[in-house]
C-alpha cells in the first residue's frame, strides 16, 4: 500500500506525508521525515568521496606536520590497515618511521 513508517506513538499504519513531516490521522502525532531516514552508523569518506572501511589502505594527499615534532608525513605516504573511529581525527593508524597517528579522512585517498 504505502511505504510510510508506522506512527511511533500509537503504531497506526495509516500515516501520511505532509510537507517535511509524517502525520498520524488517529492520534495526531507529527514527526520529521529525516529522523526516520537517517541511520545511526556513520559513513567515512576519503577526499574523493570513496567510502572507507576498517583495514583499508590509503595514501596521504598532502604534506602533514606532526604536532609536537619536526616530522612530516609526506604526500604519497601509504598507510595500511587503518582503523576508523568517531571524533575530529577519523583514522587511527601506524605509519612507518613515525609511529601511531590519527589522521583526518579529508587528507587521504583510498588505494
Amino acid at each position: 500500500m504505502s511505504d510510510f513508517p508506522n506512527c511511533p506513538q500509537c503504531g497506526s499504519e495509516y500515516t501520511y506525508e505532509m510537507g517535511e513531516l509524517f502525520c498520524c490521522p488517529e492520534c495526531g502525532h507529527e514527526w520529521p521525515q529525516q529522523a526516520i531516514e537517517s541511520s545511526d552508523e556513520r559513513v567515512f569518506k576519503d577526499a574523493n568521496g570513496t567510502i572507507l572501511q576498517d583495514g583499508d589502505t590509503v595514501t596521504v594527499i598532502k604534506d602533514l606536520k606532526v604536532k609536537g615534532s619536526s616530522l612530516v608525513v609526506k604526500v604519497g605516504t601509504k598507510v595500511k590497515n587503518i582503523r576508523l573511529k568517531d571524533g575530529d581525527h577519523d583514522i587511527d593508524c601506524k605509519i612507518d618511521g613515525i609511529g601511531q597517528m590519527s589522521l583526518k579522512t579529508q587528507f587521504v585517498k583510498k588505494v
